[in-house]
């Protein structure tokens, strides 16, 4: 007998599904949300202010995509228009401690996170005696576990509420279809709710995807990815040094393991937004520093399973945003919903070819051009041209 063929279970990636996804900046008051919002998105939203609720409805606005590959394909093609990717990104009001039982607008603010699909959670490291912290002094270990357990004590009701609809369902008896898995929803959601009152984030567990569908539809606050931002001096920032921060790396790797860190200076962003390009450049060279932005945006899109594809003509060159695993005909419906309609195929370059070639009918007559169909799985970076039976390319 021939051994059972291996059928492969499907990834599903935790999350709402799509393309458009939105990162929400979330923390205590006064850590400098708004400031790093306004500095990020290079606009005048937000409201800094020097007292707690200074925003209560979020503010939302789009970030450019720091991308050397679709500056070098604008290079390229030198076309007439550039188009790069954006982040949606929102600044949500400052939670406090009792937020998960209304305290301090609590409840409002936990729908608006719930709203995002990843979360900027920054923490405070600076001394200013100006700028009043809301527990009385610094002490970013503390801030860390109040934000956590707020979101935590919100998912454990969240769950007892899922629970409790299952077991409606379950009690019902029989061996029907939907009464075996809603039992097998208790099971996990209960996993959940110990989880979740041991300390824990769902989203650093491993999960099978059929749990994984399970709890996208419970739209649980830990269960989104996160990158802390911790808002260092300037001064701290350029030299690398603040006496909080092993405490910070220590409570991360148990509480929220494997994600990622990333110290920066909110004062020091906040100051380089004012300038051109060519000031930036050179303020950055004279304090021997670089801008933490970029890599805050990329990060984030990476932890999203966000990648882009590219295209590329003399009238346009633009950097579309796809969930990794994405294919062909899902791609080009992020274009125009007719080319995913009428998809007939993908004509696809890789980028390393078009920086090699710098032509497209030298990449063609090398051979390097490349006719994919519909079961494609676009990679980060293609370069791609779509044929549909739409009259659309």
């Amino acid at each position: 007998m021939p051994p059972k063929k291996q059928v492969e279970e499907k990834k599903v990636l935790l999350g709402r599904p799509g393309n458009n996804l939105k990162a929400g900046i979330v923390g205590l008051a006064n850590v400098g949300k708004s400031t790093f919002f306004q500095a990020i998105t290079r606009s005048p939203l937000g409201n800094p202010a020097n007292y707690p609720f200074a925003t209560i409805d979020p503010e939302e606005a789009r970030v450019i995509v720091p991308s050397p590959k679709f500056d070098e394909l604008c290079k390229i093609y030198k076309p007439a228009s550039e188009v790069p990717a954006h982040l949606t990104v929102y600044d949500i009001a400052g939670l406090t401690k009792g937020a998960s039982a209304g305290e301090g607008l609590g409840n409002a603010f936990l729908s608006h996170i719930r709203a995002v699909d990843s979360i900027y959670q920054v923490v405070r490291c600076f001394d200013d005696a100006e700028i009043i912290h809301i527990e009385g002094d610094v002490e970013p270990a503390r801030d860390l576990e109040i934000i956590a357990n707020e979101l935590r004590l919100k998912d454990i009701e969240f769950s007892e509420k899922a629970l409790e609809n299952a077991a409606k369902i379950a009690k019902r008896g029989g061996q029907s279809l939907e009464v075996k898995q809603k039992k097998e929803e208790m099971a996990l959601i209960e996993r959940i709710i110990e989880l979740l009152k041991s300390g824990q984030r769902v989203y650093n567990q491993t999960w099978t995807p059929k749990e994984v569908e399970v709890i996208n539809s419970m739209f649980l606050l830990t269960a989104k990815p996160c990158i802390y931002l911790i808002n260092l001096s300037e001064r701290d920032y350029i030299r690398k040094k603040n006496k909080h921060l092993l405490k910070i790396k220590e409570w991360v790797d148990k509480n929220s393991p494997g994600d990622l860190i990333i110290p920066f200076s909110v004062s020091l962003e906040e100051r380089l937004s004012h300038m051109t390009e060519e000031e930036m450049k050179e303020e950055l060279e004279k304090i021997g520093t670089q801008s933490a932005l970029p890599r805050i945006i990329t990060t984030m899109r990476e932890k999203l399973d966000l990648i882009s594809f590219f295209t590329c003509g003399p009238d346009e060159v633009r950097e579309w945003t796809i969930r990794q695993g994405t294919k062909a005909p899902q791609a080009a419906g992020v274009i125009h919903n007719d080319l995913m309609n009428t998809f007939i195929l993908a004509q696809v370059m890789k980028y390393d070819d078009v920086v090699e070639y710098k032509d497209d009918a030298a990449i063609k007559a090398a051979g390097k051009l490349q006719q994919k169909g519909k079961d494609y799985v676009v990679e980060n970076a293609d370069v791609i041209y779509f044929r549909s039976g739409a009259g659309k390319n």
